[in-house]
């Protein structure tokens, strides 16, 4: 038996409750702070979330995280992927809550993801736990597990699980997976879905992507964009046409 929490809880995670102009989180994958700095100041007040990967966070990206928080007022999501012994995720999400962040990743088994848990209690942090990562398909998946019978929907279901069961806020996941998450969790658990791709994007080096529109009809309920809108000319209109399909896709999870 799945452990779920309180019913008032997952009635406050329900789609309504989360702002439109937060459920958009920007991926800031540029190599230096200057150029995150002048991506923010451009999209001003259009955007009220960011990503910071670790591509930027070993490059002053931590010392920024605190500035967007502090000195821009945004929130902030802290794609570190944590896998490590039990005690050092303990105490990395110690210190990562007390920068004021939102939202961080974790990636390893039941126990690393209860540590994670346990450590960002009594904060405002929420503890995310990695599916399966959306560049890669199911030749990677057999690269990494060999002749091991998995597929890519069992290996996504399981980790749904451990995240409901670990107490976890939610789940990183593509919006192929969405709708499947969903029957397994109901509104008991968040999902963040990247691999977002607007009708008409380059899909690069993603694998299992999908339109704004389709990842939240399926369940998503936050969308991490980058290049998209990174190397748009218009930023600004690129962000407002997602906003657009997120809109357009509540609705019909309202109506469905």
């Amino acid at each position: 038996m799945l452990a779920r929490p309180p019913l008032a809880e997952t009635i406050s995670r329900g789609i309504d409750l989360i702002p439109l102009r937060e459920r958009l989180i920007v991926a800031l994958d540029v190599p230096n702070v200057d150029r995150a700095r002048a991506i923010v100041e451009e999209l001003g007040d259009s955007v009220q979330f960011y990503k910071i990967g670790m591509q930027l966070q070993f490059a002053r990206g931590l010392e920024f995280a605190e500035e967007l928080i502090k000195t821009y007022k945004k929130k902030v999501f802290l794609d570190s992927k944590l896998w490590d012994i039990d005690q050092t995720i303990k105490g990395s999400v110690e210190n990562i809550a007390k920068m004021g962040i939102t939202f961080l990743t974790v990636h390893g088994n039941g126990k690393m993801i209860r540590s994670a848990v346990a450590a960002s209690r009594g904060t405002d942090l929420k503890i995310f736990v990695i599916t399966f990562l959306t560049n890669l398909d199911v030749r990677d998946l057999r690269d990494l597990y060999g002749d091991i019978p998995v597929d890519i929907e069992d290996l996504v279901r399981r980790r749904a699980i451990q995240a409901l069961q670990a107490g976890a806020d939610g789940v990183i996941a593509s919006g192929q997976e969405a709708s499947m998450i969903r029957e397994i969790a109901g509104n008991a658990i968040r999902i963040v879905t990247p691999g977002i791709r607007p009708d008409g994007s380059e899909i690069n080096d993603q694998v299992r992507v999908t339109t704004p529109r389709q990842a939240i009809v399926a369940g998503a309920d936050y969308l991490v964009v980058g290049r998209p809108i990174l190397q748009a000319h218009d930023r600004k209109s690129v962000v407002e046409k997602i906003f657009s399909e997120i809109s357009e896709g509540l609705g019909e999870r309202r109506a469905a």
